[in-house]
């Protein structure tokens, strides 16, 4: 890789341990991809957030260079574990350790979004801007629908692109690497839910192997069928962008048939029900949520409900009445943290849970062991809702 003489300064520790290991991060993962060189990154989005993600070791981490460095481009966070304003709902133990993280994260100048969603929350840069985001639903969604260019970044790499506001210059931030060379074709498959979408995406990402992907019947997507594709594409394989687009040139062909689609949901859907509701994952947004309001107006949920969302859109939605019908409805309204890896669901308390998000089911069935029950939201709110 070709290094400035600044770059090979901080490899030499002249600006600090912290600079030193983000740029030693950021050159092998260079190497790795066939870099040419580091360029530079308007945005970074990190992951690692969650103590359930990682551990002591990542808040030892954290610690120790949290007080040496300060973020250098505009930094944003994914979820913590659990809701600050709710703080009864978790361990002592847990609460302590999540604040060390956040208070870490923040003091070297994170934006406390606490969100898998920045798309949502913040003004997106324009086309071609370069970014490094490490939260997976974010980068691929970010690739395709925005225009960015991010590769889908490691919480390592992403953290050493916000202390550097450098990254390798390879993969989807070469223009090359963003035209597909493959191809998935609908066979009478149904899109008419973001559970579709989700299943589609799914299988997507785990017959990909390239870093993009054309896929027919995206042409027209809205944000809430974009986001339910994009999480589940990151969620399980190493594609970052998809397009509607066809690809040019001689291209290999994927057929996504009702078959496949009966193998991807009985792989996630192992529960005939549930005992909790869990929406959030990726987060809900602002029409989310209203339309999660408009179905439960005057009525109420038969089972217990957690609806996961960024504070920013919680706080829109107290302002127009959304959130207070649902709260209104029975259902809990967890802020700054989401439906993956978080303690509030887990085996010891839930024998099963009812969810839309293919992602979520996957991380509840593999890391909480916990059963799920696979409905399109619609579904949900119509079977538990009366």
């Amino acid at each position: 890789m070709l290094l400035t003489k600044v770059e090979e300064k901080a490899l030499s520790g002249q600006y600090g341990t912290p600079t030193m290991l983000a740029h030693k991060i950021l050159l092998s993962i260079g190497e790795a991809t066939d870099a040419s060189k580091l360029v530079p990154v308007k945005w970074a989005h990190l992951s690692g957030a969650n103590f359930n993600t990682i551990g002591d070791a990542g808040l030892d981490f954290l610690k120790s260079i949290s007080n040496e460095t300060k973020f250098s481009i505009f930094t944003t966070i994914n979820p913590m574990g659990y809701d600050r304003n709710k703080p009864e709902f978790v361990s002592d133990e847990f609460r302590i350790k999540q604040k060390d993280i956040t208070d870490a994260y923040e003091q070297m100048g994170v934006v406390p979004s606490y969100s898998c969603t920045p798309y949502e929350i913040f003004d997106m840069p324009p086309k071609n801007t370069m970014v490094s985001f490490a939260e997976s639903n974010a980068a691929v969604i970010s690739n395709s629908i925005f225009g960015l260019l991010t590769n889908k970044e490691s919480a390592l790499s992403a953290l050493a692109s916000a202390i550097t506001g450098k990254a390798p210059y390879s993969e989807l931030r070469v223009e090359e690497f963003r035209h597909p060379k493959e191809r998935i074709m609908m066979a009478d498959c149904d899109l008419s839910n973001e559970l579709e979408y989700g299943m589609l995406g799914y299988f997507a990402g785990k017959e990909v192997k390239g870093s993009s992907v054309a896929i027919d019947g995206t042409r027209h997507l809205d944000l809430i069928n974009a986001k339910s594709l994009s999480a589940s594409i990151g969620t399980s394989g190493y594609c970052g962008m998809f397009t509607n687009q066809s690809p040019e040139g001689q291209v290999e062909t994927i057929t996504y048939d009702k078959a496949e689609r009966v193998k991807v949901f009985d792989e996630l859907s192992t529960a005939e029900d549930g005992d909790i509701i869990a929406l959030g994952s990726p987060q809900l947004g602002l029409d989310e949520l209203n339309k999660v309001a408009l179905s439960v107006d005057n009525k109420k949920f038969t089972k217990p409900c957690m609806i996961f969302c960024a504070r920013s859109i919680y706080e829109k939605a107290r302002m127009t009445q959304i959130s207070q019908k649902i709260e209104k409805a029975g259902a809990k309204i967890i802020c700054d943290a989401c439906t993956c890896l978080t303690p509030l669901i887990t085996r010891d308390c839930y024998d099963g849970v009812i969810t839309n998000s293919v992602k979520a089911s996957y991380y509840l069935n593999k890391s909480n062991k916990i059963p799920v029950c696979l409905m399109d939201i619609k579904k949900i709110l119509k079977n538990y809702v009366s």
